[in-house]
């Protein structure tokens, strides 16, 4: 008789092969790796030398170590408006100084990123404040490639709604210091602050038609 822990992995590859293969279905190219170790070495094997590289904003690229990997290949340039955020705690001041970095994006050759939810029906969720993550996995980049942990699947978009408002926008809002009542409260009022960073719900039901975007499901729990 299988242990509980046995049952619960049963229960998650079986939820990861049916959401790679829904991305699959939905034009997406689908990729599981069981360890964020693996995930990172076949990422920077994408990413050729002389390429132009931009980041959204994300937990999870942190978490696999892949944007301190970055910051040491001398063979690309890696546009990182993180460097912005070490020095400056003001959030309209990041905003105003990352700017241009972040529509250099669009023009990127590589551009990673996170997302905030994966349905079991292969659609990328994301909300966003100003709008340039959501947009440059939409259209611009080269190649966009999408990193998520294995807690980023939900079972359709009801549940990433819930999910991305009520437990990971107070969390984001509380780590980037923005001046929303949720970064105070842990609680989503739908406010109405000029830092609110939910005013762009965006989802990807399939692939966008000219930009190749590959979805990294790795087998851990990653990100908020």
């Amino acid at each position: 008789m299988e242990t509980s822990e046995e049952l619960k992995n049963w229960f998650m590859e079986k939820r990861i092969q049916r959401t790679v293969a829904a991305l699959e279905k939905n034009l997406f190219e689908a990729k599981y790796y069981p360890t964020a170790r693996d995930a990172c070495k076949e990422i920077l094997k994408r990413i050729p030398p002389g390429s132009k590289v931009g980041i959204g904003g994300s937990a999870t690229l942190k978490e696999i170590g892949l944007i301190e990997r970055l910051e040491y290949r001398e063979d690309i340039t890696f546009l990182n408006p993180e460097r912005v955020m070490e020095t400056e705690t003001d959030f309209t001041a990041v905003l105003t100084k990352t700017s241009n970095i972040l529509r250099e994006f669009l023009t990127c050759d590589v551009y990673l990123s996170g997302t905030n939810a994966i349905t079991e029906k292969g659609q990328l969720f994301n909300i966003d404040g100003v709008g340039n993550r959501v947009g440059a996995m939409s259209f611009g980049p080269k190649q966009v490639i999408v990193v998520a942990g294995k807690n980023k699947i939900v079972e359709d978009l009801d549940e990433a709604v819930r999910r991305v408002r009520h437990r990971v926008a107070p969390a984001v809002a509380k780590r980037i210091s923005a001046s929303t009542p949720c970064a105070e409260t842990g609680v989503c009022v739908d406010c109405d602050s000029p830092a609110r960073i939910c005013n762009i719900f965006v989802t990807l039901h399939k692939k966008p038609m000219a930009t190749p975007v590959t979805v990294f499901i790795v087998g851990e729990e990653l990100g908020l």
